[in-house]
């Protein structure tokens, strides 16, 4: 195989991320019926903070409370609160990607793993120990521990302090997102793999080294003969 380690993002690359799925079990343990119009609303706050996180302007923390905040004043409770319910949510649905299972067996012997990811710490190990895949992945490198999150190169750089120090050029960054994992893991010095499930466009300026539209499809470019 031609790299020694392989870096996988998590969200929508090894797990299923389905906010909206997760808020109505949330909200429905506080008698509230969630709506996809109360969840739009919700996003119209959560996705402008994500690019905030992302782009440094803002920590994990000031997401997470600022993201509930109207609800926890219709709720009467705090909005750490209301983000652990979430984040507890979010674990309980939790499953795999289809062919992330079959990818990381296939893997494993073969080539170390590790993961790097924008999600929250109380979600992330949950579901590594849910899914039995927590001895598959070292290290496990989470922003809202590192104080960074990707696309910034010190997330990486904190990564591969982890691994000794490879080669960059044996690394190779996996995941769904263009901006953060590619453009990250690409000014980091690794070869790059973008998960494009839905067949868009890549963003001008972001050239991925492979592209594939399913983690089957990455199986096979991986364990491909040389």
């Amino acid at each position: 195989m031609k790299y020694q380690w392989i870096l996988f993002d998590a969200d929508e690359t090894l797990f299923h991320f389905d906010a909206f799925k997760g808020l109505q079990l949330m909200f429905s343990r506080f008698d509230v019926d969630f709506s996809l119009s109360d969840f739009n609303i919700y996003q119209q706050v959560n996705k402008p903070l994500w690019v905030k996180y992302q782009d440094g302007h803002i920590s994990a923390l000031e997401l997470q409370n600022t993201r509930f905040e109207f609800w926890a004043n219709k709720l009467s409770v705090t909005t750490q609160h209301l983000n652990s319910a979430f984040l507890a949510a979010m674990a309980d649905i939790c499953s795999l990607l289809p062919g992330a299972r079959e990818l990381i067996d296939s893997l494993t012997g073969r080539v170390k793993m590790g993961i790097i990811t924008n999600g929250f710490t109380e979600l992330q190990t949950i579901r590594l120990q849910r899914t039995g895949l927590l001895e598959s992945f070292s290290p496990v490198v989470i922003s809202e521990q590192v104080g960074v999150a990707k696309p910034d190169v010190a997330i990486f750089e904190h990564a591969l302090g982890h691994m000794q120090h490879p080669p960059r050029e044996k690394v190779l960054m996996v995941g769904d997102n263009p901006h953060s994992d590619i453009q990250g893991g690409l000014n980091a010095g690794f070869d790059t793999c973008w998960l494009n499930s839905e067949g868009r466009d890549v963003p001008e300026g972001i050239n991925p080294h492979y592209q594939v539209s399913s983690l089957l499809e990455l199986q096979h470019l991986l364990l491909a003969p040389n």
